[in-house]
Parts: C-alpha cells; sequence; structure tokens
C-alpha cells in the first residue's frame, strides 16, 4: 500500500507545482480540487499516523523522506498562489507529521528558507502567468 501510495502523491506532486504556479480562476480551483484529493488520500491511507510521528513508526523511514517535499512545499505554495490547502483541522495526522518531520534535526537543517521560496516562486509565477 505504502508504495501505491508514493507513486500516486510523487507523480501528482511534480504535476501539481507547475499547476499551481501558471494558473489562475477556474484552473487554480482545479489545483486546489486535486491537491485536496491527494492530501485526503495521504490522510486516509497513512497507516500508523495519527499513533506515531511517523509513517513507519516513531523512526523517520522512506515514505518519511519521499514525501517530505509535501511538508515544507505546502506551506510555500498557499503563500505564492493564495490557496489555503493544508489546514490542521482538516487532515490532522498529516500536520501532525509535518511537525514531528520538519523537527527532525537532519531535516530542520537543511530545509530551504520559507520566505525566500515563496519571492522565488512568485517570480516564477509572474514569469509563467506573463508567458501565458
Amino acid at each position: 500500500m505504502e508504495n501505491t501510495i508514493c507513486k500516486t502523491v510523487l507523480n501528482r506532486k511534480r504535476s501539481c507545482t507547475l499547476d499551481a504556479l501558471r494558473t489562475t480562476g477556474e484552473e487554480l480551483e482545479k489545483f486546489k480540487k486535486e491537491s485536496l484529493e491527494m492530501l485526503k488520500t495521504i490522510e486516509e491511507h497513512a497507516g500508523t499516523l495519527g499513533k506515531k510521528k511517523f509513517f513507519g513508526g516513531d523512526n523517520i523511514g522512506i515514505v518519511d523522506i519521499a514525501f517530505g517535499g509535501i511538508a515544507h512545499w505546502f506551506g510555500v505554495m498557499e503563500d505564492v498562489v493564495g490557496v489555503k490547502l493544508f489546514e490542521a483541522q482538516v487532515f490532522p495526522c498529516l500536520h501532525a507529521w509535518t511537525e514531528n518531520f520538519k523537527q527532525v534535526p537532519a531535516i530542520k537543517e537543511s530545509l530551504p528558507d520559507h520566505d525566500k521560496l515563496v519571492v522565488l516562486y512568485k517570480q516564477v509565477r509572474e514569469f509563467l502567468l506573463a508567458s501565458s
């Protein structure tokens, strides 16, 4: 099951990034809907999440690393496109996992600066929207 979830989410995340940056209006709403469906799938099939800190238990594992981009990326995309996706009350297990994941020392030290990513992705978004 973990393999299926990983494939689904990672494939969708790649296209979500571009979708979020280059769309407005109805297309942005479509991006929001698809992203919420992806998060719902993870929340519903996350195995030990909610009972343990990480996907595989109390220690960080390969699934956590595979989903690690989500922990940081969703907040950045929300700020860039102005669409709220990752609400704690809607996705409590994922939200708790995100907080746990970002507190792992090696992860915490390696995450790019949120504000700098927002500035960068806003510039990319402006470019993509202007050229479409």
